[in-house]
C-alpha cells in the first residue's frame, strides 16, 4: 500500500484549477497523458469531435437559436524507440461564432490549428509500479481566427507547452490488465506579446507574453473490453492576457470516460465533461463600452461551458501482427519475452552486476510463465467451444 501513497497524495492535494490541452493521441485518458509510450515501430491513428452547445432566447425579439461550439481533431502517434514518440495533431474543424454580427452561428476555422510534439516517457526502474516522463508540444498557428469564445485562449502565437507525467500500474507485470493512476503538470507560454485579440487596433493587446500552468490527474479502471476513467483538468494563467481575451479566468472540468475495445486495433472512446469551478467573468465586452468584444448572446451565457460531449476513436496501424485473433497475439507476447529472455541471459556473462541482471532474468522467466499459463487456458476455452 506505501507505493500508492503518492499518485494518491498528487490527486488529493494539488489545487484542482487548470484544464489539460486535449486530444493529443498516444497511450492515456481522454486528457491526461500516460507516462508510458508507443513502442518502436507501432503507428496510432485517433480522432473524433468535443462538442457544446446552448439556446440563445431572445425572449420573442429576435428569432432563438442554438450556439454550437464543435472541435473535430486527429492525431497521428508514432514509437520511435525505447523511449521517444512523435505526435501530428491537428485540429480539422472549430467553430468560431465569430461573424460580421459578432458571436453568431456561421463562422468556422477549417482547418484550425496544428500541435507537434515529442514525448519522452516508459523511464521505469525494474519492477517498479511507477513510469516517469515529459512531453513538449508545439501550437502552429494556421487557422484563420484566434480567441474563441468556450475554447481554451490562442492568440494566434507559436505556443510552447512542457509538461512532466507521472504513472502508477498496480499490475507491474501486466500493466494493461489493472487499474492505473496518471497526473501530469505542465507550463503554456503563448506567445502573443503584440497579437490583436479584436478587429479594433485600439483595444488593449498583450504586452507581456500571457502563460499558464495545467494539470490533469485521473485513473483508469480496466474491465474486460471496456475501460472506464475519471479525471480531472483545469488551469490557472500565471501571466494573464488583457481583458479582450475569453476564457482568460481559471476553470476545472471533472470528465468521465467509457472505452470499448472492439478488438486489439479498434478502440471508440465516450466522455463528458462537467464543469467543477470556474472564477467570475474578467472579461470586458462591448456593452460595457470599455471595447469592441462580443458579447454572449444572453446574459444566462457562462463564460466556460457547464458542459462537454466527446466522441471518438483510436485504431492501430502498425505493426499489422496486431491485427490477430488473441491467441496470436498472446503467442507472439510470449516469443518476444522468451528472446528477452534470452538475450538477458547473454548479456549476464559480459557483466559485473550479476545480481542485478539475475533478477531481471527471473523478473522475465516469470512473465513467460504467467504468459504462457494464460495461452494454455485460451486453448482450452478453444477446445472446449469445438466440443
Amino acid at each position: 500500500m506505501r507505493k500508492i501513497w503518492l499518485p494518491i497524495a498528487v490527486l488529493l492535494f494539488i489545487r484542482f484549477d487548470m484544464p489539460a490541452v486535449p486530444f493529443q493521441g498516444g497511450h492515456g485518458l481522454i486528457y491526461v497523458h500516460s507516462a508510458d509510450i508507443l513502442k518502436p515501430g507501432y503507428l496510432d491513428v485517433s480522432g473524433g469531435t468535443r462538442y457544446f452547445g446552448k439556446i440563445a432566447n431572445f425572449g420573442g425579439q429576435e428569432k432563438a437559436y442554438t450556439l454550437w461550439v464543435v472541435k473535430g481533431y486527429t492525431s497521428i502517434n508514432y514509437g520511435l524507440n525505447d523511449h521517444v514518440e512523435l505526435a501530428l495533431c491537428p485540429v480539422l474543424y472549430q467553430d468560431t461564432n465569430k461573424g460580421s454580427d459578432g458571436i453568431n452561428k456561421e463562422s468556422v476555422n477549417f482547418p484550425d490549428d496544428i500541435f507537434l510534439g515529442v514525448k519522452f516517457g516508459s523511464f521505469q526502474k525494474l519492477e517498479s509500479p511507477y513510469v516517469y516522463g515529459g512531453r513538449m508540444m508545439l501550437r502552429i498557428p494556421t487557422a484563420d481566427k484566434h480567441n474563441i469564445i468556450y475554447e481554451e485562449y490562442s492568440a494566434g502565437g507559436l505556443e510552447i507547452l512542457l509538461s512532466g507525467m507521472l504513472s502508477y500500474y498496480s499490475n507491474v507485470q501486466y500493466p494493461d490488465a489493472g487499474w492505473s493512476l496518471h497526473a501530469n503538470l505542465g507550463y503554456l507560454n503563448h506567445n502573443d506579446v503584440g497579437r490583436e485579440l479584436t478587429k479594433n487596433p485600439d483595444d488593449p493587446s498583450p504586452n507581456s507574453m500571457s502563460s499558464e500552468l495545467l494539470f490533469g490527474a485521473g485513473a483508469l479502471f480496466p474491465a474486460g473490453q471496456f475501460d472506464f476513467s475519471v479525471e480531472i483538468n483545469a488551469n490557472t494563467f500565471l501571466s494573464r492576457p488583457p481583458v479582450t481575451a475569453y476564457s482568460r479566468e481559471y476553470a476545472s472540468y471533472l470528465t468521465g470516460g467509457v472505452y470499448y475495445r472492439h478488438n486489439s486495433w479498434l478502440q471508440i472512446q465516450m466522455g463528458m465533461d462537467i464543469r467543477l469551478i470556474s472564477d467570475r467573468d474578467l472579461s470586458e465586452y462591448s456593452d460595457a463600452g470599455t471595447t469592441s468584444l462580443s458579447k454572449p448572446p444572453t446574459g444566462d451565457f457562462p463564460n466556460y461551458p457547464s458542459w462537454r460531449g466527446i466522441l471518438g476513436f483510436k485504431v492501430a496501424l502498425l505493426p499489422k501482427a496486431l491485427r490477430t485473433s488473441d491467441e496470436d497475439e498472446l503467442r507472439r507476447k510470449t516469443r518476444d519475452r522468451r528472446n528477452i529472455l534470452e538475450r538477458m541471459i547473454d548479456e549476464q556473462k559480459d557483466t559485473e552486476d550479476a545480481e542485478e541482471e539475475l533478477s531481471r532474468i527471473k523478473s522475465e522467466r516469470q512473465r513467460v510463465e504467467q504468459e504462457l499459463e494464460r495461452l494454455r487456458k485460451l486453448l482450452e476455452q478453444e477446445k472446449k467451444k469445438d466440443n
